[in-house]
Formats: C-alpha cells, structure tokens, sequence
C-alpha cells in the first residue's frame, strides 16, 4: 500500500515538472520575439487600444470646400444672351440679393439711371449683383447705350422679344425687381438713382 502510494506521488511530481518546463520554454519565446504568442499583427487584425474610439476606414468624408451651394428659387430659373452674345443663367445668382433693371434704350429715365447704376454697380457687384434686361428696342441701339454709360461691366440680356420683361410683369420702363437672398421680391417699381443707391446699400449690409 505505501509502495503505491509513492508511486503515486512519484508521477504527478513528474507531470508538474514537465508542465514547468513548457511554461518556461514558451516564456522564453515571448521575450525573444517581443510579441505576445502568436506573432504579430497580421495585416486586418485590430491595433492595440491607444485609449480613443477607432475610426471606421468606410466613413463618408467630411466636405471642406465650404457650404453647400444655395437651392434656386423659382424667381432666377431664368436664362438668357448678354449683349455681348454669353450665355447668362440666373442660377448662379442664388444665395444674394439681385436687383434686375428693366430698361430702352431710348427711354430718357433709363439714361438718367444709368449713371447711378454704373457707379454702384462695381461697388455691390460680389454682394448685390445688377443685371440689366434691355429690351423695346434694336439690338444696336442697346449696344450703343451700354457703350455710352459705360455700363459695360454691368451684365445686361437682351430681351428684345420681351420674354424676361412678360416673366417679372414688366408694362413699362424703368423698372427695378429686387429680389432678396431668400428669392422674395422686395420691390418691384421705379427708383431714382439716390432710392436704389439707399436699397442696395441696405441689402448688402442685411
């Protein structure tokens, strides 16, 4: 009985031994390699946690060339030609106060205008765009109009089948539409150059 019993003991003493020298040789691996067991990460396994959330790779970027461009209200889905033959869309206007004048070219009141509209026009041209729509009148005459107050900066369609002036409700001339950032028509009349000077003025501040 006692016989049996140390042989007994004798074994697991052998087991226990031979599980430490496992547990020690796979130590000494680990510090040979520097990595826990198993090896390093392999390409698409997690990172260690540095303390912060990961960030998924699939995630939408965030824009950085600023807002997004302004929804066109319905009042500047308009087109037309400038007198000087380029494509004009009214589109590109969204987002501002636009101020549209309706002028002949051998209307006296127009003329008088226009020396307003050419001195401020460069002045609110980035905030409160002017656009001229001639029309009652031949294509040469408007020319010579815009030449002589040197409105030629100023974009100006030429509306000589008077589609813009029936679209705004235009009957005579001259008239201004103003129309604020939000697409709202604000006025729609005449204006001596010192009103429409205070209305623009008031627009690009608001």
């Amino acid at each position: 009985m006692r016989i049996s019993m140390a042989w007994t003991g004798a074994g697991q003493l052998r087991r226990a031994a031979t599980a430490g020298a496992l547990v020690v040789a796979l130590l000494g691996v680990a510090a040979c390699t520097g990595t826990a067991p198993g090896g390093p990460a392999a390409a698409g396994s997690a990172p260690a946690s540095t303390g912060a959330p990961p960030t998924p790779t699939d995630a939408p970027s965030t824009p950085t060339g600023g807002p997004p461009s302004a929804q066109v209200p319905d009042v500047l889905r308009f087109t037309g030609t400038t007198l000087g033959g380029a494509a004009f869309d009214a589109a590109q206007l969204a987002g501002k106060p636009v101020v549209l004048w309706f002028w002949a070219p051998w209307c006296a009141t127009c003329a008088s205008q226009a020396w307003t509209v050419a001195e401020i026009e460069p002045r609110y041209r980035d905030t409160v765009p002017i656009v001229g729509v001639a029309g009652l009148g031949e294509r040469k005459a408007m020319k010579e109009f815009v030449t002589e107050f040197d409105l030629g900066a100023t974009p100006q369609i030429e509306d000589s089948t008077g589609a813009l002036w029936k679209r705004f409700k235009v009957t005579e001339q001259s008239i201004f539409v103003i129309i604020d950032r939000n697409g709202t028509v604000v006025h729609h009349g005449f204006l001596d150059g010192e009103a429409l000077t205070a209305k623009v003025a008031a627009l690009a501040g608001a």
